[in-house]
């Protein structure tokens, strides 16, 4: 890091002009949010089992939830934001049990909702230098945070940045006339707009469903709360399918290129799918090749771990109860391996296609609307990858192969 940037990073605080500058160049304050930080946020909030997580940008006076998940508002003031206490102190805050606190204790969003109990964030930090807000995980349970989590968080803070940088080049390149740029764009504030009109309000009633069932007063009606929770889970899923999975054909994929680690985004995959894997009574067991990895590979985490949560979704749901799902990772790629019913060979070729689903799948009433598979090849495609499924259609499983060269 130059000794300039450190020298502004030294300066950095919340009312610090270049700082609220730097903020307000990304144009997103009040503005819809950007569907790449919404699912950066789902991704943190399934790793770390947290019921919340923001990518939170913090203006002078107040913050603003650029990617928002399980947060019933899209921002608040400053003088009870945990992201401003980062921003003004420069470091990683965690906080196990808000309630025990002598200041956070009192705070509105400690008190009432949205209940914050456990907060963990980190600075986010653009190429600049600039301490814009924070990437953190919120639950309203006490929990502990430990250093291999909090390296994951930094990991994701950096694809943050990395994501606001490539929406700010790409509005300033449609301002000087950039036709793809304003392509891309364009989609952009349309998938912004129907996530926010149609996911928003799902995501909020989801946030309340999950106070109702953590209190004890409603115990006699819990058997009818989880089913409406676990089918708002499944809408907001279908939500982000549709989104994926309808792209113009000749739109690219906005990615972010870093250093990705393949066990990580396969550790990442699992735990998205392990609420459901438990509900079917699905082990999930992660193998890895030779001396454990690492194995890094040029790609972006959160559309790789995407790519990867398909495939092991779709292995949980067609397994059997009782039965394991593999994911093995080696150099240069992930096999998902399931026992269950198997593909016939007549419907193989047609598995990756768009809203495609097999007689298993209709007949068994498989949830899903046939988009998982589509959406992991044109990941990996955009990463100059490959994704292969195999099965004899004999009941002896499928292995579904995500090839990403390194």
């Amino acid at each position: 890091m130059s000794t300039a940037r450190k020298k502004r990073m030294q300066m950095s605080a919340v009312g610090d002009e270049a700082r609220v500058a730097a903020v307000q160049s990304y144009q997103l304050l009040d503005a819809p949010r950007p569907i790449v930080l919404d699912e950066l946020t789902r991704l943190a909030s399934s790793v770390f089992e947290t019921s919340m997580s923001t990518v939170t940008l913090v203006g002078p006076d107040r913050q603003w939830f650029a990617g928002s998940t399980g947060m019933p508002s899209g921002g608040g003031p400053l003088n009870t934001s945990f992201c401003g206490v980062v921003v003004d102190r420069r470091v990683p805050l965690i906080v196990k049990d808000a309630l025990t606190h002598p200041v956070y204790r009192t705070w509105e969003n400690v008190m009432g909702v949205p209940n914050i109990r456990f907060y963990a964030g980190v600075p986010l930090v653009d190429e600049d230098g600039f301490l814009l807000g924070t990437m953190c995980v919120l639950d309203d349970r006490p929990r502990e945070a430990g250093d291999r989590q909090l390296d994951l968080l930094h990991t994701m803070a950096g694809q943050a940045t990395g994501h606001l940088s490539a929406i700010r080049n790409r509005m300033l390149l449609a301002e000087v006339g950039d036709e793809l740029s304003r392509a891309i764009s364009r989609e952009e504030d349309f998938v912004a707009t129907v996530s926010h009109e149609l996911r928003t309000p799902v995501t909020t009633i989801q946030g309340y469903l999950e106070l109702l069932v953590d209190n004890e007063e409603l115990a006699p009606y819990r058997k009818m709360i989880e089913p409406i929770q676990r089918n708002g889970e499944r809408l907001v899923r279908m939500v982000d399918h549709l989104l994926a999975g309808t792209r113009p054909a000749g739109t690219p994929l906005p990615l972010l290129r870093a250093q990705t680690d393949l066990v990580t985004v396969a550790e990442a995959a699992m735990a998205a799918c392990r609420a459901q894997a438990t509900q079917r009574e699905v082990a999930l067991r992660l193998e890895i090749a030779g001396d454990g990895g690492p194995f890094p590979v040029p790609g972006d985490f959160t559309r790789l771990s995407q790519a990867a949560e398909h495939l092991v979704r779709n292995a949980v749901l067609f397994s059997p109860s009782g039965s394991a799902v593999r994911i093995r990772v080696s150099e240069n790629g992930l096999d998902v391996v399931d026992h269950g019913a198997g593909i016939p060979a007549d419907e193989l070729p047609h598995v990756i296609e768009r809203f495609y689903r097999g007689r298993f799948a209709r007949e068994q009433a498989v949830p899903g609307v046939g988009l998982g598979l589509s959406i992991a090849q044109r990941i990996l495609r955009a990463h100059d990858g490959e994704l292969t499924v195999m099965s004899d259609g004999s009941g002896k499983g499928t292995t579904a192969r995500m090839t990403v060269i390194s």
